[in-house]
C-alpha cells in the first residue's frame, strides 16, 4: 500500500460525526465587515465551575475549556463549515470532530509513512510565542515544543492509563519537523494527541516557571490569560501577535477581533439568567430548557440553537461492592425508575432515552433503544413489581439504603436526584444523598472513594472513549468500576481494527454488552439551549472546535459595539 493510500485510509478511518439530535438550525448569517474591539462576557458550557488545575501534567478533563484560549493544538475544527456559516455542521460535541471539518492548526502539513507506521507533521514556522515576564522572552514555536509536551504528559504519574501505549516514541527531527512512531494502527491517532482533551501545546518555560500557577501560563493561541478570581471570572487578552486569519466575504481579516473574554463563574442558575437578560453576558452556552420561554419573551431579541446535550445522565452503581455485585440489584433499580415521567414531567420533553454510552451524532456507531434486544429495552420500562421481585429474589425483600455523590455544581442533578430517590423509595430502597463540591465531587471518582452510588453527568466524548473509559477495567471514569477482561480484549482489538465499518459493527455490539448488564441507572438526556445577542457576530451557537476547546471560536467572533448601544446596552 502506498503512503498516499495509507494517509486516504487512515484519514477514513478517523473521527466523523452527523449533526446533533434534534438540533435548531441557526441561520446563516449574511456577511458583515468584522469589527475590532469589546468584551465578550460568557457563561460557557461549565459556568458554574472555575479551572480546576492549571498544570496540564495534571490530566484534567477540564485543561482545554481553561488554557485552550492560549494553547493552540496540532489540528483544531474547521469552523469555515459551520452553519453559521453556510455550512452543515453543528460543532457542539464535546470531543467529537467530523471527518471533513478538521483542519491543521499548528500543524501545517502532515503525511503517513510504513514500516514502521509513522506520521510526520509539519508545524507552521513564524508561529510565535510572546514575550511573558519573568517567564520566557518571546520566541518561536517549534518541533522541540511538541515533543517537550508528549514527554511531560506521558511521563507524569496523573496520567490517564494505556492513553499513550500505541505510541512508540515522539522526535523531532528537524526544526519544525515531528516524527510520531507507532507500535501498530490505532484508531484513535488524531484524537489521542491532535485535538483531543490533553493535546494542548506548551513551552517548557512555563513548566519551568511553575504551571500550577496561572500568571506564568503562556501559549501561542489567540488569546492571553491575564486574570483569575476564583469562583468569579476568568480573563483571557487579545494576543495581538497571533498568526491566524478568518476569512469574511473573501476577505481575510487578522483575529482575535475581540480585546478580551471573560468567563463568569456562577454558582446561581437564576442570576446567570438574569446577567443574560440584562445584557450583561453576551453569551450564554448552557441555558435550561425551563428558563427558555421566560427568557424569550422578556428578552425577544435573543438569538437561539438547541441540541440534544453531548452527556450520558446516570447513577453509577459499584458493582465491586454489594449489593450491587448483584446484577439483579442493578436491573431492579432500573425498572424501579420510571424514565419516561422523567422525560415528561421533569424535562417537559426537551430529553431522550438514548441509552449512554452512545449518541445518534455518531452515525454508524449508533443504535437506538427501539432496535435493541428485549432485554435491555426492559431497563428502560417502568415496572416496580418486577423490580420488588428481584429485589426479593436478591435477597432484599424490604429493600436496602445506599449513599449517593451528586454534585452540587449542577442545578439539574440537584433537582433531579430527588425525583429518582422517591421512585426507588417506592420499591424499599433509600438514598443517603451526599452534595458535594466540585472538586470533592471528582476526586472522590479519581481517587475511588466514591460511595455506592455516583450521579453524574459523563461525557460521550467520541464512539470508542464512550465504551474505553466507562467500561474498561482501571479507568479513571469507570465510577461502577465495571470490570470485564473480555469486555477489555474486545475493546482493544476494536482499537487496532482499521476498517471503520468494522469497528462500527463491533461498538454497537459492546454497547448492547454493557447496557444489558446495568451497572448505571441509565437516565434521559436533555437538550441544552445556547443563547446570545444579535450584537454578538460571526456565531451561531458553536460551543467546541475540538475537545471542550472553543478557543478558536470565541477568536471568530466580533461586537458590533454600534448595535449594542443602539439596543440599550453598554
Amino acid at each position: 500500500m502506498k503512503s498516499s493510500r495509507l494517509r486516504n485510509f487512515l484519514l477514513a478511518s478517523s473521527i466523523g460525526a452527523a449533526l446533533a439530535a434534534g438540533a435548531i438550525p441557526a441561520a446563516a448569517q449574511a456577511p458583515e465587515k468584522p469589527q475590532y474591539g469589546g468584551t465578550l462576557n460568557i457563561a460557557n458550557v461549565y459556568y458554574t465551575i472555575n479551572a480546576l488545575t492549571w498544570d496540564p501534567a495534571d490530566w484534567n478533563w477540564k485543561a482545554n475549556h481553561d488554557s485552550g484560549q492560549y494553547f493552540e493544538q496540532l489540528f483544531a475544527a474547521d469552523l469555515s463549515k459551520a452553519r453559521s456559516r453556510g455550512g452543515k455542521h453543528q460543532f457542539v460535541a464535546d470531543a467529537w470532530l467530523p471527518l471533513d471539518a478538521i483542519r491543521g492548526e499548528l500543524a501545517e502539513t502532515w503525511r503517513w509513512m510504513e514500516n514502521p507506521l509513522r506520521l510526520e507533521v509539519k508545524l507552521r514556522k513564524g508561529v510565535m510565542f510572546p514575550e511573558k515576564k519573568g517567564v520566557m522572552a518571546a520566541r518561536e514555536l517549534v518541533a522541540d515544543d511538541v515533543v517537550f509536551t508528549y514527554n511531560t504528559l506521558n511521563n507524569s504519574p496523573k496520567k490517564v492509563p494505556t492513553f499513550f501505549d500505541h505510541v512508540v516514541k515522539v522526535e523531532a527531527t528537524e526544526k519544525h519537523t515531528v516524527l510520531f512512531t507507532f507500535k501498530d494502527y490505532f484508531a484513535e491517532w488524531d484524537y489521542r494527541f491532535g485535538w483531543g482533551y490533553y493535546s494542548g501545546i506548551f513551552p517548557k518555560e512555563v513548566i519551568a516557571a511553575g504551571a500550577k500557577d496561572w500568571k506564568n501560563h503562556n501559549g501561542t493561541g489567540p488569546f492571553m490569560l491575564t486574570d483569575f478570581v476564583n469562583g468569579n471570572q476568568t480573563t483571557f487578552t487579545k494576543n495581538s501577535g497571533y498568526w491566524d486569519k478568518e476569512t469574511i466575504a473573501g476577505a481575510q481579516y487578522k483575529i482575535p477581533f475581540v480585546d478580551k473574554v471573560i468567563y463568569r463563574t456562577m454558582k446561581d442558575e437564576a442570576a446567570s439568567y438574569a446577567a443574560l437578560r440584562t445584557g450583561k453576558l453576551d453569551i450564554h452556552e448552557a441555558v435550561r430548557w425551563s428558563a427558555v420561554p421566560e427568557l424569550k419573551k422578556n428578552a425577544p431579541q435573543l438569538k437561539w440553537d438547541r441540541s440534544l446535550a453531548m452527556v450520558g445522565t446516570f447513577l453509577a452503581m459499584r458493582v465491586d461492592q454489594k449489593p450491587f455485585d448483584d446484577i439483579r440489584v442493578r436491573r431492579a433499580l432500573n425498572m424501579a425508575v420510571n424514565k419516561q415521567e422523567i422525560v415528561k414531567s421533569f424535562w417537559g420533553g426537551n430529553a431522550e432515552m438514548l441509552g449512554y454510552p452512545m449518541h445518534p451524532d455518531y452515525t454508524g456507531y449508533y443504535e437506538p433503544l427501539s432496535a435493541m434486544p428485549e432485554s435491555v429495552k426492559e431497563l428502560f420500562t417502568y415496572n416496580p413489581d418486577k423490580a420488588k421481585k428481584l429485589l426479593a429474589e436478591a435477597g432484599h425483600p424490604n429493600g436496602f439504603s445506599f449513599k449517593v455523590q451528586v454534585c452540587s455544581c449542577s442545578p439539574v442533578h440537584m433537582d433531579l436526584i430527588p425525583m429518582v430517590a422517591a421512585y426507588l423509595e417506592k420499591v424499599g430502597v433509600k438514598l443517603q444523598i451526599e452534595p458535594l463540591e466540585y472538586g470533592a465531587f471528582l476526586s472522590r471518582m479519581t481517587s475511588s472513594t466514591h460511595g455506592p452510588g455516583y450521579f453524574m453527568d459523563n461525557g460521550h466524548t467520541n464512539p470508542s472513549t464512550s465504551i474505553r473509559k466507562s467500561f474498561v477495567s482501571g479507568q479513571l471514569w469507570n465510577p461502577s468500576k465495571y470490570s470485564d477482561p473480555a469486555l477489555d480484549k474486545k475493546v482493544w482489538a476494536m482499537y487496532a481494527e482499521r476498517d471503520e465499518g468494522k469497528r462500527q459493527q463491533m461498538l454497537r455490539e459492546m454497547t448492547r454488552e454493557v447496557l444489558d448488564k446495568a451497572p448505571y441507572i441509565w437516565l434521559p438526556t436533555g437538550y441544552t439551549y445556547v443563547a446570545w445577542w444579535p450584537w454578538v457576530k460571526n456565531y451561531g451557537g458553536e460551543l467546541r472546535a475540538g475537545a471542550v476547546r472553543p478557543g478558536p471560536i470565541y477568536a471568530r467572533i466580533w461586537v458590533d459595539q454600534e448595535l449594542k448601544q443602539k439596543m440599550g446596552f453598554r
